[in-house]
């Protein structure tokens, strides 16, 4: 498999990935910047492609311990590989979320963060790259997904996820019978466009009720002028600088 080598957060990640098919870019790194996490913490990434957004976490927190689930052969083998590019620890285990073995199973984590394939077979056709194909289509429904995610969170932990918007009436639906505290952050690509992802946290075991925060603008202006990524201010930071999220 071809792979390139990018760089995240301004150039203090490196990370090896497929050059075709399903590529890491701005999803996985605001995913981790949404973890608030502290010293010690146990975080489980489920669908962890490459490991960017568990790089990322560890990154800004390196005393978190953190573990990969991944079902391609190939992206767990980059994930390890990233790993150890970066000088950062963690565990990548090679498995299907729905049979997640024992060693999973028999733990519980304090966050849970899953950035899970955009489509569901139901609704979707195939990519023409197999590659592509799993790690956009996922092989059960969001409901199922979260539910396993679910369970891996200890009482009183999160799970956070990032999803498209047309998912975020399932995805409350099926977070909010199990856990409380829910804030849902839309992603907007600019000022007046309506929002194609969200981002979704959630305490198990709360019992606040949900709030909706104003949406992140990724892009400054009403268009793309020029050549350069034009990314707000708070874009940056979290892009660049690693910053977090106030979720």
């Amino acid at each position: 498999m071809e792979t390139t080598d990018d760089l995240f957060l301004g150039g203090r990640l490196r990370i090896r990935q497929p050059k075709s098919g399903y590529r890491a870019g701005a999803d996985p790194v605001f995913l981790a910047s949404s973890i608030n996490a502290k010293a010690g913490d146990k975080v489980l990434d489920l669908g962890c492609g490459v490991g960017t957004a568990m790089l990322c976490l560890k990154a800004r927190l390196p005393e978190v311990n953190v573990t990969g689930v991944e079902l391609q052969e190939d992206l767990a083998r980059l994930a390890r590989e990233n790993l150890g590019l970066n000088n950062l620890a963690g565990d990548i285990v090679l498995a299907d979320i729905g049979k997640l073995p024992s060693s999973i199973r028999e733990q519980s984590f304090d966050h849970v963060m899953t950035n899970p394939p955009f489509f569901e077979p139901a609704k979707s056709s195939p990519a023409t790259e197999a590659g592509r194909d799993a790690s956009r289509r996922m092989s059960m429904s969001i409901e199922t997904w979260l539910d396993i995610a679910l369970r891996r969170v200890r009482p009183e932990g999160s799970l956070t996820l990032i999803n498209r918007i047309e998912q975020m009436p399932e995805c409350i639906r099926v977070v909010d019978q199990r856990a409380g505290a829910l804030k849902v952050l839309p992603l907007s690509s600019r000022e007046g466009r309506a929002a194609k992802l969200f981002l979704l946290t959630a305490r198990k075991g709360a019992r606040a009720p949900m709030t909706l925060l104003p949406p992140i603008i990724l892009h400054d202006g009403a268009r793309h002028v020029r050549d350069g990524d034009n990314y707000s201010q708070l874009a940056k930071s979290v892009l660049r600088d690693g910053r977090a999220l106030p979720l």
